[in-house]
C-alpha cells in the first residue's frame, strides 16, 4: 500500500514539474511563427494594346516601399504597458437589545430585571486589493503572411536569442492595417489586433527562478 502512494505520488509530481515555458510552447502550437517566404509572381498577361502593363510587384507611389505583399517585412515596435488596480472594503456592524421590567405583585414577582432582558450584536470588515503592472520593450521583424481583401495584413514571426546560460524567444503574430504602417515599415505592437505576444525563456537562469519540482508538489498539495 506505502509503495503505491509513493508511486501515485512521483507520479503528480512528474506532471507538476512540467516546466511553465514548455505549456506555453504548447499553447503557441496553433501558430506558425515560421517566417513567409514571397510568392512567384505569376506570369505577365498579354499585352492588351495600353502603354501602362500593371505587373504583380507593381506598387503606386503614393505607398513608397511599405510593405503590401506576402513575404514583405515589417518591424513591430513593442511598446506594451499596461496597469491595473482593484480594490474592495466592506464593513458591516448592527446591535440590539431587549429588557422587560417584570410586575412587582403576582407569580411573576419572583424574577428580577436581569432575569428576562437580553441583548446581540454582530460586526463584519472585508477588504480586499489587487495591482498588476506589465512593460515590454523592443523590436521585432516579421513577416507577412497573408494579404486580405480589405488590405489588413496577417503578420507573424519570431527572434531566438541564444545566452550563454540560457535561451530567450519572442513570438508575434496579429493583424496590421496598412494605413499604420510608417514610410520605414515600422508599426506599434499597440496598433497590432488580434496580438499574440510571447515572451519566455530557459536554460539555468529561468530554471534558478522556479521552484524544484518536490516543492511544487507539496505546494499543490497543501490545504493551507
Amino acid at each position: 500500500m506505502i509503495r503505491t502512494l509513493t508511486l501515485a505520488a512521483c507520479a503528480l509530481a512528474v506532471v507538476a514539474a512540467a516546466p511553465a515555458d514548455a505549456r506555453k510552447k504548447k499553447k503557441s502550437k496553433d501558430i506558425d511563427y515560421a517566417a513567409t517566404l514571397p510568392v512567384a509572381p505569376p506570369p505577365a498577361p498579354a499585352p492588351n494594346g495600353a502603354i501602362f502593363q500593371a505587373s504583380a510587384g507593381y506598387a503606386p507611389l503614393t505607398s513608397g516601399n511599405r510593405a503590401a505583399r506576402v513575404g514583405d517585412l515589417i518591424t513591430i515596435v513593442l511598446v506594451e504597458r499596461t496597469q491595473a488596480s482593484k480594490s474592495a472594503t466592506q464593513v458591516t456592524d448592527r446591535d440590539g437589545s431587549i429588557g422587560l421590567s417584570p410586575p412587582t405583585t403576582g407569580p411573576l414577582a419572583l424574577f428580577s430585571p436581569s432575569d428576562i432582558g437580553m441583548g446581540g450584536g454582530n460586526s463584519f470588515t472585508g477588504k480586499g486589493q489587487a495591482t498588476q503592472a506589465n512593460a515590454l520593450s523592443g523590436e521585432i521583424t516579421v513577416t507577412v503572411a497573408q494579404v486580405f481583401p480589405n488590405g489588413a495584413m496577417l503578420v507573424k514571426g519570431e527572434k531566438l536569442v541564444t545566452l550563454n546560460r540560457g535561451d530567450e524567444f519572442i513570438q508575434i503574430a496579429g493583424l496590421v492595417r496598412p494605413e499604420d504602417i510608417t514610410a520605414d515599415n515600422r508599426v506599434a505592437s499597440t496598433r497590432v489586433a488580434d496580438a499574440r505576444i510571447t515572451y519566455s525563456g530557459n536554460g539555468e537562469v529561468a530554471r534558478a527562478s522556479r521552484q524544484g519540482w518536490l516543492q511544487r508538489f507539496f505546494s499543490w498539495i497543501s490545504p493551507f
